[in-house]
């Protein structure tokens, strides 16, 4: 009994190690996608160039038909761009690097592309809303004195659609954690 029962316990454990995943090794090239889920949030508003950043492998990164790095690898970003959103004018910037990946207790350094975005120009919306100000005001000016009137309205609508801008303007970058961004190696990735 003892002898069937070793023998059950051995075709089972061959069984399971067939199942199981090849651990990773081998050479991911250049141009391979690693698509990252962060673990921190990350801001242009408060994010510093050289900043570190917390996150996983989101999806398997495959070469050649094998797995070289595991989804769920620890990885660190760096911000390698941050910069604020204006009030009145200068666009978001946030845009990060993979630094490493962190494969069976081993750190790898990895040389990808940078991902990220940089928010919109305040340019367009701070003409309507300036522009829109200055016309209503002088309408209104216009109505209730004259020639006068609609300059010294077109003056105070003009100030008010700044005001406007001003307080609507911030657009700042934010990715939450769990966020996902994708990278391209720009060098090639080998994992022992």
């Amino acid at each position: 009994m003892r002898k069937h029962l070793l023998s059950a316990m051995a075709a089972a454990a061959l069984l399971l190690g067939a199942a199981a995943p090849a651990l990773a090794q081998g050479t991911a090239p250049a141009d391979t996608a690693v698509i990252i889920s962060l673990t921190d949030s990350c801001s242009s508003k408060t994010a510093k160039v050289g900043q570190k950043v917390n996150a996983s492998v989101a999806e398997n990164v495959v070469a050649g038909g094998k797995t070289i790095v595991p989804k769920g690898s620890k990885a660190v970003l760096h911000v390698v761009s941050a910069k604020p959103s204006g009030r009145l004018k200068g666009q978001a910037q946030l845009w990060l690097k993979i630094e490493s990946v962190t494969v069976r207790g081993t750190s790898y350094a990895v040389d990808s592309n940078s991902s990220g975005q940089t928010g919109p120009s305040h340019n367009k919306r701070n003409v309507i809303a300036i522009g829109g100000g200055a016309a209503a005001g002088a309408v209104i000016g216009g109505m209730a004195g004259g020639g006068a009137g609609a300059a010294i309205g077109a003056g105070v609508g003009a100030a008010a659609g700044t005001g406007v801008a001003a307080m609507t303007g911030k657009k700042d970058i934010h990715y939450p954690s769990e966020t996902k961004l994708r990278f391209t190696l720009k060098s090639a990735l080998t994992v022992r």
